[in-house]
Protein backbone atom coordinates (compact mmCIF):
# COMPACT_ATOMS: atom_id res chain seq x y z
CA UNK A 1 0.00 0.00 0.00
CA UNK A 2 2.78 2.39 0.96
CA UNK A 3 4.20 1.42 -2.44
CA UNK A 4 1.22 2.84 -4.58
CA UNK A 5 1.22 5.83 -2.18
CA UNK A 6 4.80 6.94 -3.16
CA UNK A 7 3.90 6.03 -7.02
CA UNK A 8 0.16 8.23 -6.81
CA UNK A 9 2.31 11.08 -5.10
CA UNK A 10 4.87 10.79 -7.24
CA UNK A 11 2.29 11.09 -10.65
CA UNK A 12 1.16 14.30 -9.22
CA UNK A 13 3.87 16.20 -8.70
CA UNK A 14 4.55 15.50 -11.87
CA UNK A 15 1.75 16.38 -13.36
CA UNK A 16 1.43 19.85 -11.12
CA UNK A 17 5.53 20.55 -12.81
CA UNK A 18 4.16 20.07 -16.17
CA UNK A 19 1.11 22.46 -15.58
CA UNK A 20 3.45 25.30 -14.30
CA UNK A 21 3.61 26.87 -17.33
CA UNK A 22 -0.21 27.70 -17.05
CA UNK A 23 0.39 30.09 -14.23
CA UNK A 24 3.68 31.57 -16.07
CA UNK A 25 3.55 34.98 -17.39
CA UNK A 26 4.22 33.24 -20.61
CA UNK A 27 0.54 32.54 -20.61
CA UNK A 28 -0.64 36.11 -20.92
CA UNK A 29 -2.50 37.82 -24.03
CA UNK A 30 -1.35 40.68 -25.55
CA UNK A 31 -3.30 42.32 -28.62
CA UNK A 32 -1.54 45.12 -30.46
CA UNK A 33 -3.62 47.70 -32.59
CA UNK A 34 -1.18 49.81 -35.08
CA UNK A 35 -2.86 53.16 -35.96
CA UNK A 36 -0.56 54.33 -38.61
CA UNK A 37 -3.11 55.68 -40.81
CA UNK A 38 -5.50 58.72 -41.00
CA UNK A 39 -8.33 58.02 -38.37
CA UNK A 40 -11.55 56.88 -40.93
CA UNK A 41 -14.27 54.93 -40.56
CA UNK A 42 -11.95 51.74 -42.13
CA UNK A 43 -9.88 52.37 -39.27
CA UNK A 44 -12.86 51.98 -37.13
CA UNK A 45 -13.62 49.03 -38.42
CA UNK A 46 -10.66 47.53 -37.52
CA UNK A 47 -10.58 48.84 -34.24
CA UNK A 48 -14.05 46.73 -33.74
CA UNK A 49 -13.15 43.76 -34.78
CA UNK A 50 -9.57 43.58 -32.97
CA UNK A 51 -10.89 44.66 -29.70
CA UNK A 52 -13.97 42.39 -29.85
CA UNK A 53 -11.35 39.14 -30.77
CA UNK A 54 -8.90 40.45 -28.05
CA UNK A 55 -12.36 39.89 -25.74
CA UNK A 56 -13.13 37.05 -26.93
CA UNK A 57 -9.35 35.82 -26.02
CA UNK A 58 -9.71 36.96 -22.76
CA UNK A 59 -6.40 39.50 -23.67
CA UNK A 60 -4.91 40.68 -20.49
CA UNK A 61 -3.62 44.06 -22.57
CA UNK A 62 -4.59 46.14 -25.75
CA UNK A 63 -1.75 48.25 -26.60
CA UNK A 64 -2.65 51.29 -29.59
CA UNK A 65 0.78 52.03 -31.31
CA UNK A 66 -0.22 55.29 -32.60
CA UNK A 67 1.62 57.05 -35.35
CA UNK A 68 -0.78 59.04 -37.16
CA UNK A 69 -1.72 63.00 -37.87
CA UNK A 70 -4.88 62.25 -37.05
CA UNK A 71 -8.41 62.18 -38.83
CA UNK A 72 -12.53 62.54 -38.57
CA UNK A 73 -13.96 63.44 -35.75
CA UNK A 74 -17.09 61.23 -35.90
CA UNK A 75 -14.85 58.34 -36.62
CA UNK A 76 -12.48 59.28 -33.46
CA UNK A 77 -15.51 59.28 -30.82
CA UNK A 78 -16.16 55.68 -32.49
CA UNK A 79 -12.52 54.65 -31.40
CA UNK A 80 -12.96 55.88 -28.40
CA UNK A 81 -16.11 54.24 -27.14
CA UNK A 82 -15.21 50.80 -28.68
CA UNK A 83 -11.80 51.04 -26.48
CA UNK A 84 -13.88 51.55 -23.43
CA UNK A 85 -15.22 47.98 -23.98
CA UNK A 86 -12.36 46.30 -23.31
CA UNK A 87 -12.02 45.13 -19.92
CA UNK A 88 -8.53 44.61 -19.61
CA UNK A 89 -5.29 46.57 -19.00
CA UNK A 90 -5.32 49.60 -21.91
CA UNK A 91 -2.34 51.77 -22.98
CA UNK A 92 -1.05 53.96 -26.06
CA UNK A 93 2.43 54.00 -27.16
CA UNK A 94 3.10 56.73 -29.28
CA UNK A 95 5.43 55.93 -31.67
CA UNK A 96 6.54 59.15 -33.06
CA UNK A 97 3.44 61.46 -32.88
CA UNK A 98 -0.39 61.72 -31.71
CA UNK A 99 -1.72 64.66 -33.37
CA UNK A 100 -5.56 65.58 -33.45
CA UNK A 101 -7.67 62.96 -33.05
CA UNK A 102 -5.19 60.41 -32.35
CA UNK A 103 -4.02 62.35 -29.02
CA UNK A 104 -7.68 62.53 -28.29
CA UNK A 105 -7.93 58.62 -28.67
CA UNK A 106 -5.16 58.39 -26.22
CA UNK A 107 -6.81 59.49 -23.35
CA UNK A 108 -9.46 56.61 -23.68
CA UNK A 109 -6.38 54.10 -22.43
CA UNK A 110 -5.42 53.72 -18.91
CA UNK A 111 -1.84 55.54 -19.74
CA UNK A 112 0.16 56.77 -22.08
CA UNK A 113 4.21 56.21 -23.06
CA UNK A 114 6.05 57.36 -25.97
CA UNK A 115 8.95 57.08 -27.73
CA UNK A 116 12.26 59.50 -27.62
CA UNK A 117 11.57 62.41 -29.74
CA UNK A 118 7.99 61.87 -29.94
CA UNK A 119 5.25 64.09 -30.07
CA UNK A 120 1.32 64.48 -28.67
CA UNK A 121 -0.93 67.08 -28.86
CA UNK A 122 -2.52 69.60 -31.56
CA UNK A 123 -6.12 68.53 -30.95
CA UNK A 124 -7.91 71.54 -32.10
CA UNK A 125 -11.06 71.08 -34.60
CA UNK A 126 -10.00 72.27 -38.08
CA UNK A 127 -12.02 71.52 -41.79
CA UNK A 128 -9.99 70.03 -44.77
CA UNK A 129 -9.56 72.60 -47.36
CA UNK A 130 -11.41 73.51 -50.48
CA UNK A 131 -8.95 71.85 -53.05
CA UNK A 132 -8.62 69.06 -50.47
CA UNK A 133 -4.82 69.73 -50.53
CA UNK A 134 -4.68 70.63 -46.79
CA UNK A 135 -6.71 72.07 -44.04
CA UNK A 136 -8.64 75.38 -42.89
CA UNK A 137 -9.25 76.94 -39.30
CA UNK A 138 -12.47 76.77 -38.55
CA UNK A 139 -14.81 80.00 -38.06
CA UNK A 140 -14.65 81.16 -34.47
CA UNK A 141 -18.51 80.45 -33.49
CA UNK A 142 -17.80 76.55 -35.01
CA UNK A 143 -14.64 76.12 -33.54
CA UNK A 144 -15.82 77.38 -29.98
CA UNK A 145 -18.98 75.24 -30.31
CA UNK A 146 -17.49 72.28 -31.39
CA UNK A 147 -14.37 72.52 -29.41
CA UNK A 148 -16.63 73.03 -26.55
CA UNK A 149 -18.25 69.43 -27.27
CA UNK A 150 -14.92 67.69 -28.20
CA UNK A 151 -13.30 69.30 -25.00
CA UNK A 152 -16.08 68.17 -22.52
CA UNK A 153 -15.75 64.49 -24.15
CA UNK A 154 -12.44 64.15 -23.84
CA UNK A 155 -12.22 65.10 -20.18
CA UNK A 156 -15.22 62.93 -19.15
CA UNK A 157 -12.39 60.13 -20.93
CA UNK A 158 -9.38 61.89 -19.42
CA UNK A 159 -11.25 61.87 -15.58
CA UNK A 160 -12.16 57.74 -15.84
CA UNK A 161 -8.63 56.97 -16.53
CA UNK A 162 -6.84 58.83 -14.79
CA UNK A 163 -5.22 61.34 -16.99
CA UNK A 164 -5.33 65.56 -15.94
CA UNK A 165 -8.46 66.56 -17.82
CA UNK A 166 -6.86 70.07 -18.09
CA UNK A 167 -4.05 68.84 -20.26
CA UNK A 168 -6.71 67.89 -22.67
CA UNK A 169 -8.63 71.02 -22.33
CA UNK A 170 -5.46 73.03 -23.34
CA UNK A 171 -4.87 70.30 -26.36
CA UNK A 172 -8.44 71.49 -28.11
CA UNK A 173 -8.87 74.98 -27.52
CA UNK A 174 -6.49 78.24 -27.76
CA UNK A 175 -8.63 80.11 -24.99
CA UNK A 176 -7.34 77.95 -22.33
CA UNK A 177 -4.36 78.38 -20.32
CA UNK A 178 -2.40 75.77 -18.63
CA UNK A 179 -0.68 77.17 -15.56
CA UNK A 180 1.24 74.25 -12.97
CA UNK A 181 2.73 74.99 -9.96
CA UNK A 182 3.08 78.68 -11.53
CA UNK A 183 4.80 77.64 -14.43
CA UNK A 184 2.75 78.34 -17.62
CA UNK A 185 3.07 74.78 -20.05
CA UNK A 186 0.61 76.85 -22.52
CA UNK A 187 -0.21 79.95 -23.15
CA UNK A 188 -3.56 81.50 -24.04
CA UNK A 189 -4.04 81.55 -27.82
CA UNK A 190 -1.67 78.70 -28.13
CA UNK A 191 -2.87 74.58 -28.52
CA UNK A 192 -0.80 72.86 -26.42
CA UNK A 193 1.75 70.21 -27.69
CA UNK A 194 3.92 68.11 -25.85
CA UNK A 195 7.38 65.95 -26.80
CA UNK A 196 8.20 63.63 -24.70
CA UNK A 197 10.05 65.03 -22.17
CA UNK A 198 7.95 67.76 -22.03
CA UNK A 199 5.23 65.14 -21.13
CA UNK A 200 6.27 62.97 -18.94
CA UNK A 201 7.64 65.79 -16.63
CA UNK A 202 6.16 65.72 -12.97
CA UNK A 203 4.41 68.30 -11.41
CA UNK A 204 1.74 69.13 -7.48
CA UNK A 205 2.50 66.90 -4.52
CA UNK A 206 2.94 64.21 -4.48
CA UNK A 207 4.59 64.92 -8.15
CA UNK A 208 2.81 63.37 -11.01
CA UNK A 209 3.79 62.94 -14.64
CA UNK A 210 1.92 65.51 -16.72
CA UNK A 211 0.62 62.93 -19.18
CA UNK A 212 3.20 60.10 -20.34
CA UNK A 213 3.93 58.03 -17.67
CA UNK A 214 7.94 57.32 -19.14
CA UNK A 215 9.62 57.42 -22.45
CA UNK A 216 10.47 53.48 -23.62
CA UNK A 217 13.02 52.74 -26.58
CA UNK A 218 10.53 50.22 -28.17
CA UNK A 219 7.73 48.95 -28.49
CA UNK A 220 8.91 45.10 -27.00
CA UNK A 221 10.93 47.28 -24.41
CA UNK A 222 7.23 48.68 -23.24
CA UNK A 223 5.57 45.36 -22.92
CA UNK A 224 9.12 44.13 -20.83
CA UNK A 225 8.43 47.02 -18.60
CA UNK A 226 5.14 46.07 -18.23
CA UNK A 227 5.19 42.58 -17.36
CA UNK A 228 4.81 41.36 -20.54
CA UNK A 229 7.88 40.60 -21.98
CA UNK A 230 7.03 36.68 -22.75
CA UNK A 231 2.80 37.10 -23.53
CA UNK A 232 1.65 35.78 -26.22
CA UNK A 233 0.86 38.82 -29.02
CA UNK A 234 -1.25 39.05 -31.19
CA UNK A 235 -0.63 42.26 -34.06
CA UNK A 236 -4.46 43.32 -34.91
CA UNK A 237 -4.07 43.77 -38.91
CA UNK A 238 -6.73 45.25 -41.77
CA UNK A 239 -8.15 42.96 -43.92
CA UNK A 240 -8.41 44.99 -46.64
CA UNK A 241 -12.13 44.68 -46.53
CA UNK A 242 -12.69 47.56 -44.39
CA UNK A 243 -12.97 50.70 -46.92
CA UNK A 244 -15.37 47.65 -48.84
CA UNK A 245 -17.19 47.83 -45.64
CA UNK A 246 -17.57 51.52 -45.42
CA UNK A 247 -18.77 52.40 -48.81
CA UNK A 248 -21.67 49.35 -48.12
CA UNK A 249 -22.62 50.88 -44.88
CA UNK A 250 -22.83 54.02 -46.55
CA UNK A 251 -25.66 52.81 -49.14
CA UNK A 252 -27.01 50.43 -46.51
CA UNK A 253 -30.62 52.23 -46.81
CA UNK A 254 -30.14 52.06 -50.40
CA UNK A 255 -29.35 48.37 -50.23
CA UNK A 256 -32.75 47.66 -47.95
CA UNK A 257 -34.79 49.96 -50.41
CA UNK A 258 -33.42 47.64 -53.58
CA UNK A 259 -33.94 44.49 -51.92
CA UNK A 260 -37.58 45.07 -50.47
CA UNK A 261 -38.91 46.77 -54.18
CA UNK A 262 -36.91 43.10 -55.87
CA UNK A 263 -39.31 41.27 -53.43
CA UNK A 264 -42.30 43.22 -54.36
CA UNK A 265 -41.60 43.44 -58.66
CA UNK A 266 -41.18 38.98 -58.16
CA UNK A 267 -44.63 38.76 -56.42
CA UNK A 268 -46.17 41.05 -58.82
CA UNK A 269 -44.46 38.73 -61.77
CA UNK A 270 -43.78 35.49 -60.41
CA UNK A 271 -41.09 33.32 -62.47
CA UNK A 272 -39.56 36.09 -63.82
CA UNK A 273 -36.34 35.65 -61.31
CA UNK A 274 -34.56 38.32 -62.13
CA UNK A 275 -35.96 40.92 -59.50
CA UNK A 276 -35.57 37.98 -57.03
CA UNK A 277 -31.56 37.57 -57.84
CA UNK A 278 -31.06 41.77 -57.56
CA UNK A 279 -33.05 41.16 -54.26
CA UNK A 280 -30.70 38.39 -52.59
CA UNK A 281 -27.78 40.54 -53.97
CA UNK A 282 -28.71 43.47 -52.20
CA UNK A 283 -29.41 41.65 -48.78
CA UNK A 284 -26.25 39.73 -49.37
CA UNK A 285 -24.42 42.99 -49.90
CA UNK A 286 -26.08 44.50 -46.88
CA UNK A 287 -24.93 41.36 -44.63
CA UNK A 288 -21.81 41.73 -45.69
CA UNK A 289 -21.54 45.47 -44.60
CA UNK A 290 -22.77 44.50 -41.60
CA UNK A 291 -19.92 41.44 -41.01
CA UNK A 292 -17.20 43.58 -42.69
CA UNK A 293 -17.53 46.63 -39.92
CA UNK A 294 -17.53 44.15 -37.23
CA UNK A 295 -20.94 44.40 -35.80
CA UNK A 296 -22.99 41.26 -35.18
CA UNK A 297 -21.61 38.67 -37.71
CA UNK A 298 -23.57 36.41 -40.36
CA UNK A 299 -24.87 34.75 -38.21
CA UNK A 300 -28.33 36.87 -39.15
CA UNK A 301 -28.50 35.81 -42.73
CA UNK A 302 -29.38 32.18 -41.25
CA UNK A 303 -32.18 34.46 -39.64
CA UNK A 304 -33.06 36.11 -42.66
CA UNK A 305 -33.18 33.03 -44.68
CA UNK A 306 -35.30 31.17 -42.21
CA UNK A 307 -37.83 34.11 -41.65
CA UNK A 308 -37.74 34.82 -46.05
CA UNK A 309 -38.83 30.54 -46.30
CA UNK A 310 -41.24 31.11 -44.28
CA UNK A 311 -42.95 34.07 -45.54
CA UNK A 312 -42.02 32.65 -49.57
CA UNK A 313 -44.43 29.27 -48.16
CA UNK A 314 -47.05 31.55 -46.87
CA UNK A 315 -47.40 32.69 -50.53
CA UNK A 316 -46.45 29.80 -52.68
CA UNK A 317 -47.49 26.63 -50.65
CA UNK A 318 -50.38 27.77 -48.41
CA UNK A 319 -51.75 31.07 -48.54
CA UNK A 320 -54.38 32.48 -46.12
CA UNK A 321 -52.52 30.55 -42.71
CA UNK A 322 -51.18 34.06 -41.81
CA UNK A 323 -48.95 33.04 -38.74
CA UNK A 324 -45.88 31.68 -40.69
CA UNK A 325 -46.19 34.97 -42.78
CA UNK A 326 -46.05 37.07 -40.16
CA UNK A 327 -43.46 34.79 -37.66
CA UNK A 328 -41.16 35.23 -41.26
CA UNK A 329 -41.93 38.69 -41.39
CA UNK A 330 -40.94 39.66 -38.03
CA UNK A 331 -37.33 36.76 -38.14
CA UNK A 332 -36.75 39.59 -41.92
CA UNK A 333 -37.38 42.41 -39.82
CA UNK A 334 -35.02 40.72 -36.71
CA UNK A 335 -32.17 39.65 -38.82
CA UNK A 336 -31.99 43.28 -40.91
CA UNK A 337 -31.52 45.16 -37.62
CA UNK A 338 -29.54 43.01 -35.46
CA UNK A 339 -26.74 42.40 -38.80
CA UNK A 340 -26.16 46.06 -37.90
CA UNK A 341 -25.96 45.89 -33.91
CA UNK A 342 -22.19 46.69 -32.80
CA UNK A 343 -22.52 43.90 -29.88
CA UNK A 344 -19.26 42.85 -27.81
CA UNK A 345 -18.52 39.86 -26.28
CA UNK A 346 -20.23 39.54 -22.27
CA UNK A 347 -22.84 42.13 -23.29
CA UNK A 348 -26.52 41.09 -22.44
CA UNK A 349 -28.36 38.74 -25.34
CA UNK A 350 -30.92 41.98 -26.05
CA UNK A 351 -29.13 44.81 -27.48
CA UNK A 352 -29.90 48.58 -25.59
CA UNK A 353 -31.60 51.61 -27.57
CA UNK A 354 -28.51 53.21 -28.15
CA UNK A 355 -27.20 50.24 -30.26
CA UNK A 356 -31.03 49.79 -31.79
CA UNK A 357 -30.68 53.72 -33.35
CA UNK A 358 -28.55 53.29 -36.39
CA UNK A 359 -30.14 50.16 -37.74
CA UNK A 360 -33.76 51.43 -36.80
CA UNK A 361 -33.12 54.30 -38.29
CA UNK A 362 -31.47 53.04 -41.62
CA UNK A 363 -34.45 50.21 -41.79
CA UNK A 364 -37.38 53.10 -41.36
CA UNK A 365 -35.79 55.48 -44.31
CA UNK A 366 -35.59 51.96 -46.44
CA UNK A 367 -39.34 50.67 -45.44
CA UNK A 368 -41.15 54.50 -46.08
CA UNK A 369 -38.97 54.97 -48.88
CA UNK A 370 -40.52 51.52 -50.03
CA UNK A 371 -43.48 52.32 -49.90
CA UNK A 372 -43.80 55.33 -51.52
CA UNK A 373 -41.93 53.81 -54.60
CA UNK A 374 -43.92 50.47 -53.96
CA UNK A 375 -47.07 52.79 -54.45
CA UNK A 376 -45.74 54.61 -57.78
CA UNK A 377 -44.87 51.11 -59.28
CA UNK A 378 -48.40 49.82 -58.30
CA UNK A 379 -49.94 52.48 -60.18
CA UNK A 380 -47.60 53.16 -63.30
CA UNK A 381 -45.56 49.78 -63.88
CA UNK A 382 -48.30 47.77 -65.09
CA UNK A 383 -48.71 50.30 -67.77
CA UNK A 384 -45.32 49.78 -69.13
CA UNK A 385 -43.77 47.75 -71.83
CA UNK A 386 -41.06 46.18 -69.56
CA UNK A 387 -43.88 45.13 -67.00
CA UNK A 388 -45.79 43.28 -69.99
CA UNK A 389 -42.41 41.68 -71.04
CA UNK A 390 -41.78 40.31 -67.90
CA UNK A 391 -45.12 39.21 -67.54
CA UNK A 392 -45.34 38.07 -70.85
CA UNK A 393 -41.94 35.80 -70.11
CA UNK A 394 -43.07 34.27 -66.76
CA UNK A 395 -46.68 33.73 -67.44
CA UNK A 396 -47.02 29.54 -67.78
CA UNK A 397 -49.52 28.19 -70.73
CA UNK A 398 -50.35 32.52 -71.73
CA UNK A 399 -49.03 32.81 -75.27
CA UNK A 400 -48.65 36.65 -75.13
CA UNK A 401 -49.98 39.52 -73.13
CA UNK A 402 -53.10 40.18 -74.95
CA UNK A 403 -53.97 36.72 -74.47
CA UNK A 404 -53.81 36.54 -70.42
CA UNK A 405 -55.50 39.97 -70.51
CA UNK A 406 -58.12 38.22 -72.41
CA UNK A 407 -58.24 35.52 -70.39
CA UNK A 408 -58.67 37.43 -67.00
CA UNK A 409 -61.24 39.26 -68.63
CA UNK A 410 -63.20 36.49 -69.38
CA UNK A 411 -63.17 35.46 -65.51
CA UNK A 412 -64.63 38.71 -64.03
CA UNK A 413 -67.78 38.07 -63.09
CA UNK A 414 -67.38 34.10 -62.47
CA UNK A 415 -68.59 32.54 -59.08
CA UNK A 416 -66.63 29.62 -57.36
CA UNK A 417 -65.62 28.22 -54.03
CA UNK A 418 -63.13 29.37 -52.11
CA UNK A 419 -60.65 26.45 -51.20
CA UNK A 420 -58.78 27.68 -48.23
CA UNK A 421 -59.51 30.52 -45.81
CA UNK A 422 -59.11 33.73 -47.68
CA UNK A 423 -57.52 36.05 -44.91
CA UNK A 424 -56.98 38.03 -46.97
CA UNK A 425 -55.20 36.21 -49.79
CA UNK A 426 -55.96 32.45 -50.54
CA UNK A 427 -57.33 29.92 -53.29
CA UNK A 428 -60.77 29.36 -54.79
CA UNK A 429 -61.46 27.15 -57.62
CA UNK A 430 -63.64 28.27 -60.77
CA UNK A 431 -64.69 25.27 -62.90
CA UNK A 432 -61.80 23.39 -63.32
CA UNK A 433 -59.17 26.17 -62.66
CA UNK A 434 -58.01 26.95 -59.38
CA UNK A 435 -56.58 30.33 -59.18
CA UNK A 436 -54.44 32.64 -56.57
CA UNK A 437 -57.02 35.30 -55.23
CA UNK A 438 -57.30 37.89 -52.63
CA UNK A 439 -60.12 39.82 -51.09
CA UNK A 440 -60.85 43.43 -50.72
CA UNK A 441 -59.44 43.37 -47.14
CA UNK A 442 -61.95 41.07 -45.38
CA UNK A 443 -62.03 36.93 -44.20
CA UNK A 444 -63.99 34.69 -46.20
CA UNK A 445 -64.12 31.23 -44.72
CA UNK A 446 -63.07 28.14 -46.63
CA UNK A 447 -65.90 26.72 -48.26
CA UNK A 448 -67.73 30.35 -49.10
CA UNK A 449 -69.02 31.32 -52.39
CA UNK A 450 -66.72 33.84 -54.14
CA UNK A 451 -67.09 36.18 -57.66
CA UNK A 452 -64.20 38.06 -59.09
CA UNK A 453 -64.33 41.65 -59.66
CA UNK A 454 -61.26 42.01 -61.00
CA UNK A 455 -57.14 41.15 -60.94
CA UNK A 456 -54.23 42.40 -59.47
CA UNK A 457 -50.93 41.30 -61.46
CA UNK A 458 -51.78 37.67 -61.43
CA UNK A 459 -54.37 37.34 -58.49
CA UNK A 460 -57.74 37.55 -58.86
CA UNK A 461 -59.77 40.39 -56.79
CA UNK A 462 -62.69 38.31 -55.12
CA UNK A 463 -65.66 39.32 -52.53
CA UNK A 464 -68.18 36.78 -51.20
CA UNK A 465 -71.49 35.79 -52.69
CA UNK A 466 -74.25 35.88 -49.89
Amino acid sequence: MRKWRVIIFSLIGLLAQMNLPAADAGTKKVYILPIREEITHSLVYKVRRGVKEAMEAKADLLVVDMDTNGGEGQAMEEIMVILSQFKGETVSYVNNKAFSAGAIICFATHEIYMAPQSVIGAAAPVLPSADGAGIQALPDTIEAKIGSAISALVRASAQKNGHNPEVADAMIKKTKELKIDGKVINEKGQILTLTNTEAEEEYGDPPTPLLSAGTVESLDALLDQLGYAKAERTVIKATGAEKLGTWINAISPLLLIIGIIGIYIEIKTPGVILPAVVAVLAFLLYFLGGYVAGLSGMEWIIVFVVGFGLVLGELLLHPGTIIPGLIGFGLILISLVMAMVDWYPGMPTLPTLPQLRLPLENLTIALAASLVIGAILARFLPKTHIYRSLVSQSASGVASVAAQEQEQAARVGQTGVAISNLRPGGKAQFGDQILDVITQGEMIPKGSTVRILRHSGAEAVVELVS
